[in-house]
C-alpha cells in the first residue's frame, strides 16, 4: 500500500498559500531538471493570475522519499468559503499559514473555524518571517488564543509551529536556525499529518469534491477514495446527494504528479484522482460498490448571504459589443456555474431575468467577469442580502469586519462604519504604526462601503470581512448620499460639453465614448440625481470675441471597474456589462418616467 498524506493549504487572503505550494513542488524534486515553472503555478485561471488570488480550489501531488503528498491549495477570501468547507473534507491535515506581521485574520478565524470543526489538526506556519515588522511570537500566541476561543480539543492545541519564508524557499523549527530550504516542513507534514484511515480491501467508497470538464471524455470528478480500489474500466454506481442511483463504468482515471496528469490503471484508499465516465457527476456524489452501495454523507455547505438579479440587455447598445445575448445563453451559462460551483444556487424570475446568491460581491462579481469575457451581455442590479424569516421575526446576515487604518483616519472609520450600523468590538494598536479596529455590522452596510472607505483613508486602509451569523433585521442602513448624472441625449460625448460638466461632479466617460438618454455618465457633487447632455458642441459663428479658443482642460474620469459599479449604483440602476464597456445606466431609461416614481415614492413615505 502507498504512503500517502493528504494536506490542504489554508489562510487568510495574501498570506503566501500559492507561494508556499510553488516551494514545495520545486523541493520535493517533482519537477523535471528541464521543466520551466512559472510563479505561483497553481493560479491557472487569467482572473487569478491578474488579482494574485486564488479562486478554485485546485490539487497537485508531489513525492517526498517514499511518501506521496496530495496538497490541496485553497482561497483565502471568504466569499469562496465553499471551496475551503468541501475541500477540508478530503484531507487528514492543513498547514495553517499566517502572516508573521498581520497575525490572525477574519478569514484565518473561518477556515480554521471549518477545520477544528472536522477534528484537524493545524501544522502552524507563521509565514514572510522576513518582514521588518514581523512579530512570530505574538502570532503563534494569537493562533493559540483563537482555538481556544473555537473550543479546540487538547490534541489540537497542541499544534507543531514552522517558521518559513516561502518567497525566499526556507522554513525552520526554531527562529535561531539557519535560513536553508523547506525540509522542516516536510518533516513536519510526515510527523504530524495522519495517515488515511480506511482500507484497500473494504468495499468501494469514494466521493467527488471539484468537477473539471474535458472535451473528449465529458464531466470528470475529483475524487477521495476513503475505502476500497478503484480501477479503470470497472463499474461502479453513482449515488446522487438526493439518493438517486445510477451504474456506469469508469472511462479514464488520471493521477495527479506536479502540475501534470497522468493517465493511471488503478487507485485505492486515501487517494485522491481524477475519475471520468459517469455523465450526469456532481460535487459530493459518492461512488460505491455495486454489491452494497454505501453512500457517504453529502456535504452540507453554508447557505448564500448575498443575491444578485442578472437579466438581458435591454438598452440602446443591446448585441453590439457581445455575441450572447438572450436570456436562454444566460440562463445556459448560469446553469453550468451551478454544477460545480456548490455555494451558489440560481432562481429563474420569469421576465428574462436570474436570481443569483453567492457568498460575497467577489464571488458574483469574478461569475460576471468570466461571462463577459467569454462574450455574454448582460444587466446586474444592485447587491441584495438574503432576508431570512425565524419565528415571526426577520433575520440578517452580519459580518465580522477587521480594518487596519493609520491613527489619523481612526476617527473616520469608526464614524462611517456608525452610521452602517457597525458595533465596535475591539481596538489596538499594531506594531507598524497602524490601528486595528474590530466590527460586527449588518452585511448590508457592507455593500458601497469598500470605494469610501479606501478615499478616506487615502487609500492606506485595508479591510477585510467574513460572514458571522444571522441576526434580528437592524433597520435602514445609510448608503450612497450624492446623486448621478444622467444622460438625456443619444450619441457620442463631446469634449466641450465634459469640460463645462467637470464643475458638477466626477465623470465615468471620455469624449467619443457612446452615451444614451437614461445612461449614468458621472457622479454628482450634491444629492439628488442631474438631467445633463453630453452631446453639446461649441456654436461655431463668424464673430470673433477674446479668449474664444482657450484649450479644453479635461479631468482623467473615474475608471469603472465590475465590483465598483457594484457597490456604487443604487436600487433604481444597473450595470450594463458587455465584453468591451461597463456602464452604468437607470432601471428607467425615459426621464419622465423616473421623476414620476421619484414623486410616488416621496408621497409614500
Amino acid at each position: 500500500m502507498q504512503k500517502i498524506k493528504n494536506i490542504a493549504v489554508i489562510a487568510h487572503v495574501d498570506h503566501g498559500k500559492t507561494t508556499l505550494v510553488d516551494q514545495l513542488l520545486q523541493q520535493s524534486g517533482t519537477y523535471a531538471a528541464h521543466q520551466e515553472v512559472q510563479e505561483r503555478a497553481m493560479d491557472s485561471n487569467d482572473i487569478e493570475k491578474e488579482r494574485g488570488i486564488t479562486i478554485l480550489s485546485k490539487n497537485t501531488a508531489i513525492t517526498y522519499g517514499d511518501h506521496k503528498i496530495n496538497i490541496i491549495d485553497t482561497p483565502g477570501h471568504a466569499d469562496f468559503g465553499g471551496e475551503v468547507e468541501r475541500v477540508l473534507r478530503m484531507v487528514d491535515g492543513v498547514l495553517l499559514l499566517v502572516d508573521a506581521q498581520e497575525g490572525v485574520m477574519p478569514q484565518t478565524k473561518f477556515v480554521l473555524k471549518k477545520a477544528i470543526g472536522f477534528g484537524l489538526i493545524p501544522i502552524v506556519v507563521v509565514n514572510k518571517i522576513d518582514k521588518d515588522a514581523a512579530e512570530p511570537d505574538r502570532v503563534v500566541d494569537e493562533v493559540f488564543d483563537l482555538l481556544v476561543a473555537l473550543e479546540a480539543n487538547e490534541e489540537q492545541l497542541e499544534f507543531p509551529v514552522v517558521y518559513a519564508a516561502a518567497r525566499d524557499g526556507y522554513a525552520k523549527w526554531n527562529m535561531d536556525d539557519e535560513n536553508k530550504d523547506m525540509t522542516p516542513l516536510f518533516e513536519a507534514i510526515l510527523k504530524y499529518v495522519p495517515y488515511p484511515t480506511g482500507s484497500a480491501d473494504a468495499d468501494t467508497q469514494a466521493q467527488v469534491f471539484t468537477l473539471d470538464n474535458d472535451n473528449f471524455v465529458g464531466r470528470i470528478g475529483i475524487t477521495r477514495i476513503f475505502n476500497g480500489k478503484v480501477r479503470k474500466g470497472d463499474e461502479f454506481t453513482l449515488v446522487k446527494a438526493c439518493g438517486a442511483k445510477s451504474k456506469s463504468r469508469i472511462s479514464k482515471l488520471i493521477g495527479f504528479k506536479g502540475l501534470e496528469r497522468l493517465d493511471i490503471a488503478e487507485a485505492e484508499a486515501g487517494d485522491i484522482v481524477a475519475i471520468a465516465g459517469f455523465n450526469d457527476i456532481d460535487v459530493g456524489d459518492s461512488i460505491c460498490d455495486n454489491n452494497n452501495p454505501v453512500p457517504l454523507d453529502p456535504m452540507h455547505i453554508e447557505e448564500p448571504t448575498l443575491s444578485v438579479i442578472f437579466s438581458v440587455n435591454d438598452g440602446p447598445l443591446a448585441g453590439t459589443e457581445g455575441k450572447h445575448v438572450t436570456s436562454n445563453k444566460i440562463r445556459d451559462r448560469l446553469n453550468k456555474e451551478m454544477e460545480t460551483n456548490i455555494a451558489m444556487r440560481m432562481e429563474p424570475l420569469g421576465d428574462a431575468s436570474f436570481k443569483v446568491s453567492g457568498r460575497g460581491e467577489l464571488q458574483i462579481g469574478i461569475l460576471a467577469e468570466n461571462m463577459r469575457r467569454e462574450g455574454f451581455e448582460f444587466l446586474l442590479a444592485r447587491p441584495e442580502v438574503v432576508i431570512k424569516e425565524e419565528n415571526g421575526v426577520r433575520m440578517e446576515p452580519f459580518e465580522h469586519l477587521v480594518v487596519d487604518v493609520p491613527e489619523e483616519f481612526q476617527g473616520v472609520a469608526i464614524e462611517k462604519l456608525g452610521k452602517r450600523k457597525a458595533e465596535m468590538t475591539s481596538l489596538a494598536p499594531m506594531p507598524d504604526g497602524t490601528v486595528r479596529i474590530e466590527f460586527e455590522i449588518p452585511a448590508r452596510g457592507l455593500i458601497g462601503f469598500r470605494n469610501e472607505f479606501l478615499t478616506d483613508t487615502k487609500g492606506e486602509g485595508i479591510m477585510n470581512h467574513s460572514y458571522l451569523e444571522y441576526r434580528p433585521y437592524s433597520g435602514t442602513v445609510e448608503s450612497r448620499t450624492q446623486g448621478a448624472l444622467v444622460s438625456m441625449d443619444d450619441g457620442v460625448a463631446v469634449a466641450f460639453s465634459l469640460f463645462n460638466l467637470q464643475a458638477r461632479g466626477v465623470l465615468f466617460i471620455n469624449p467619443q465614448d457612446k452615451v444614451y438618454s437614461g445612461m449614468v455618465i458621472g457622479e454628482s457633487s450634491r444629492p439628488g440625481d442631474l438631467d445633463v447632455n453630453p452631446l453639446k458642441g461649441k456654436q461655431l459663428t463668424n464673430m470673433r470675441t477674446s479668449g474664444a479658443d482657450e484649450a479644453i482642460k479635461l479631468i482623467p474620469p473615474r475608471k469603472i471597474t465590475l465590483e465598483s459599479a457594484m457597490e456604487w449604483i443604487e436600487d433604481d440602476e444597473l450595470v450594463e456589462i458587455t465584453p468591451l464597456t461597463i456602464r452604468i445606466r437607470k432601471r428607467s431609461l425615459d426621464a419622465n418616467e423616473r421623476r414620476r416614481m421619484a414623486r410616488d415614492k416621496k408621497n409614500s413615505n
